[in-house]
């Protein structure tokens, strides 16, 4: 399922075929690399576990074609026999999502909002209802869609640093998260914590959302990718198949309700949007956003 060209060994072995050159002495690991312009992958056939890094500055947002390239990765790890979990991270310094792109949603055609919100529908069910144990090393700020990817995840490590925060803070935009988002949130963290959280918007710094149960474990910088792998091999220990069976059951109703209402969820999202109040707020915190830049 890779495409030619993009099959590397770890030990920096330069290709396959040099294999049989190396010392017995010196096992080596094989690793699948692929990437496209905003996603990173790395599978360790050895463990099965990939690495999927984002990698669109700055802020890794979540657009139609960064949500395209998410889903055809994850599709292809969820095909390979060989890959049993992924980890998510960023390979852009301080930021793991900053959530959807509100270019996406603002002076777009009603046309275009169906295919973003689709997109974000996708994926969403892909990682909430994938069969591979998914972690989330969460290596910056998550706010909004960011966040949802996160809670999306089977256990979420997060830096251990106050300067980053994470929560669904789509109120402070003046939009509304919809049901799933909710549902995601509520089974995280309890329906108390992300009523106030909802809406009041609240982003939440690290100390805070582990206090909450928003994120499971908090741990310095240098230490996340290894505590990410070590989660890991917790969670893969475990048969495949009993640990995706108890997954599904925990999680089916959930995504059926979407799948149930997916078309009409994405008609509310359009109307909603294409409302002149909804667009003038986000135009308004777009330029919000260009002035903090400048």
């Amino acid at each position: 399922s890779f495409p030619p060209g993009v099959l590397t060994l770890c030990r920096q072995v330069p290709a396959w075929g040099t294999a049989a050159r190396q010392p017995p002495s010196l096992p080596l690991t094989p690793c699948r690399a692929f990437s496209n312009n905003r996603i990173q992958v790395e599978l360790d056939e050895s463990s099965g576990v990939a690495t999927m890094k984002f990698k669109s500055p700055p802020v890794n947002s979540l657009s139609l074609d960064f949500l395209t390239e998410f889903c055809i990765s994850l599709e292809k790890l969820e095909n390979d026999r060989a890959c049993r979990g992924v980890i998510f991270t960023s390979a852009v310094p301080k930021i793991f999502s900053s959530g959807l792109d509100i270019t996406e949603m603002c002076g777009k055609s009603t046309e275009h909002y169906s295919e973003f919100w689709r997109a974000v529908q996708e994926m969403w069910l892909r990682v909430y209802g994938s069969n591979m144990v998914t972690v989330a090393a969460i290596n910056g700020s998550s706010p909004a869609g960011g966040c949802l990817v996160a809670l999306s995840c089977d256990y979420r490590i997060m830096v251990n640093n106050p300067k980053f925060s994470i929560g669904l803070n789509e109120a402070q935009l003046g939009i509304v998260a919809p049901f799933w988002f909710k549902d995601t949130f509520v089974n995280t963290v309890g329906h108390r914590v992300a009523e106030c959280s909802l809406q009041l918007g609240s982003l939440h710094p690290a100390p805070k959302a582990h206090e909450l149960g928003l994120v499971d474990e908090l741990v310095p910088e240098e230490k996340l990718q290894e505590k990410a792998v070590a989660v890991m091999a917790q969670w893969l220990a475990l048969p495949d198949h009993a640990r995706q069976l108890t997954k599904s059951m925990m999680r089916k109703a959930v995504l059926d309700r979407l799948v149930a209402n997916r078309e009409e969820d994405v008609q509310n999202f359009v109307n909603f949007v294409s409302k002149e109040s909804i667009q003038k707020s986000l135009r308004m915190y777009m330029e919000m956003l260009k002035k903090k830049k400048s």
